[in-house]
């Protein structure tokens, strides 16, 4: 089984997926130092359409995936305050096992979101 790391946005205030939302991927070295990988926007199904990392890519350590869900919000012309509350969503996770499939799912709205280890 080859590793590799996906997302998918869901907008809980619409019920639907989120299209449209950039996504970037960092890796946070061992003095916290950020390097940026790659970034990319959710489809139609609120999906990439390819993983961020697979196969020789996937390595052991600490990432993070910025989500703009203000600009989203912006875009789609939702009734948000100015500034929005939530502009740039960060998730920092590990990967402690590169050969794995690691799914992070973001569940958004505007005034709120969560996140866990999908498969």
């Amino acid at each position: 089984m080859t590793g590799k790391l996906t997302t998918h946005v869901l907008d809980l205030s619409i019920g639907k997926p989120a299209s449209g939302v950039l996504v970037e991927l960092l890796r946070v070295g061992r003095n916290k130092e950020k390097e940026a990988i790659q970034s990319t926007y959710t489809n139609e199904d609120g999906r990439l359409n390819q993983p961020l990392l697979e196969g020789d890519n996937m390595k052991k350590g600490i990432y993070e995936l910025h989500f703009y869900v203000g600009d989203y919000y912006r875009s789609r012309e939702a009734v948000v305050e100015d500034p929005s509350f939530l502009d740039c969503v960060p998730v920092r996770f590990g990967i402690s096992e590169p050969a794995s499939h690691y799914h992070v799912p973001l569940l958004i709205s505007p005034g709120g979101y969560s996140t866990y280890r999908g498969s």
